[in-house]
């Protein structure tokens, strides 16, 4: 896992052609916007998650994002231990984040 500040995230994940955005936030927090083009995976719903998580591809690059930078370090970490070399949290989350969001 690698942390990356916002600006470092924003600029590799829009020029990583094997990105993939994905959210770890619940229902609820989405419903208030999110970063777009992002794959929505609540980690609070764990069954769900890693059901979901072990159909990736483990080739991509999984740019991973949360309220405020916890639970996506949690989800990297996860993701790193399922054989996801490639995972990059984002400091601070979308209460930082200064993107577009949808």
């Amino acid at each position: 896992m690698q942390e990356l500040s916002q600006s470092q995230w924003a600029l590799q994940s829009s020029q990583d052609e094997n990105a993939v955005i994905i959210d770890v936030r619940t229902d609820m927090e989405v419903a208030q916007g999110m970063i777009p083009d992002a794959v929505h995976i609540d980690i609070m719903n764990a069954v769900h998650f890693m059901e979901h998580v072990k159909r990736l591809d483990p080739d991509k690059y999984y740019y991973i994002y949360c309220r405020s930078g916890a639970r996506s370090a949690q989800a990297c970490m996860i993701m790193n231990s399922l054989g996801y070399p490639n995972t990059f949290n984002l400091i601070g989350g979308i209460l930082d984040w200064e993107g577009k969001t949808v």
